[in-house]
C-alpha cells in the first residue's frame, strides 16, 4: 500500500485507554484523517443522563456502566465512527470482546508519569477520582492503572501517547494502514 494514500477503514475506529490519555482530543483530530465521523462515547451518554459526574455519584457505578454498555451496543451497531470511549468502558460486561469483535481497537498507551499531570490539570472531575488529591490521587490512579493495561493490552494497535495530540493521530493513521495492507 501506497503510505502516501488515504486510509479507508472497513469499521470502526474504536480509542480505548486510561483517562486524560487522549482519546477525545485524538479522536476529533484522527476521525478527518480517516473520512469518519466521531463519536465520544461520554458525550452521547451525557446526552441522555446530564453531566457524568452527578449522575455516576447519584446512580452509582453500576447504572453508569449499564448506559455505557447500551450506548456503545447502538455506536457499534450503526455507521462507522471513531469513537473515543470512557477509560473504564473495556472494563464493564463484555465491552472489550465487543470493541474488539466491531472495531479496531487502538489503546493509547501513556506512561503514568506523562499521566498524572494531565490528570492533575483535569481537576478531580473523573468520577472514579472525585476528590483525591497529591499522594492518594496518584495512588488510586497506579491501582486502576495496574487493574487496566491488561485489558487494554487485548487492543488490536498499541500507540504510545505521550506525544503531541496531533502526532499521536498520524500514527494510528500508519498503523491502520499497516495493519491494513497486512
Amino acid at each position: 500500500m501506497d503510505p502516501a494514500a488515504p486510509f479507508s477503514p472497513t469499521g470502526h475506529v474504536a480509542l480505548i485507554g486510561f483517562m486524560c490519555s487522549g482519546k477525545s482530543t485524538v479522536g476529533r483530530l484522527l476521525a478527518p484523517q480517516l473520512g469518519l465521523p466521531f463519536r465520544d462515547l461520554d458525550r452521547v451518554i451525557e446526552e441522555r443522563v446530564g453531566p457524568l459526574t452527578p449522575y455516576f455519584q447519584r446512580e452509582g457505578e453500576e447504572a453508569f456502566r449499564s448506559i455505557e454498555r447500551e450506548v456503545l451496543g447502538e455506536l457499534l451497531s450503526g455507521l462507522p465512527v471513531v469513537i473515543s470511549t470512557g477509560g473504564g468502558t473495556p472494563m464493564s460486561f463484555d465491552n472489550m470482546e465487543r470493541l474488539r469483535a466491531g472495531s479496531t481497537t487502538v489503546w493509547l498507551d501513556v506512561p503514568l508519569d506523562d499521566l498524572m499531570p494531565r490528570i492533575v490539570r483535569a481537576g478531580g472531575d473523573r468520577p472514579l477520582l472525585f476528590g483525591l488529591k497529591g499522594d492518594a490521587l496518584h495512588a488510586r490512579v497506579r491501582e486502576l492503572l495496574d487493574q487496566r493495561e491488561g485489558t487494554y493490552a487485548q487492543a488490536d494497535i498499541i500507540v504510545q501517547a505521550a506525544a503531541s495530540p496531533a502526532v499521536v493521530a498520524d500514527h494510528i493513521v500508519r498503523a491502520l494502514q499497516v495493519a491494513q495492507s497486512r
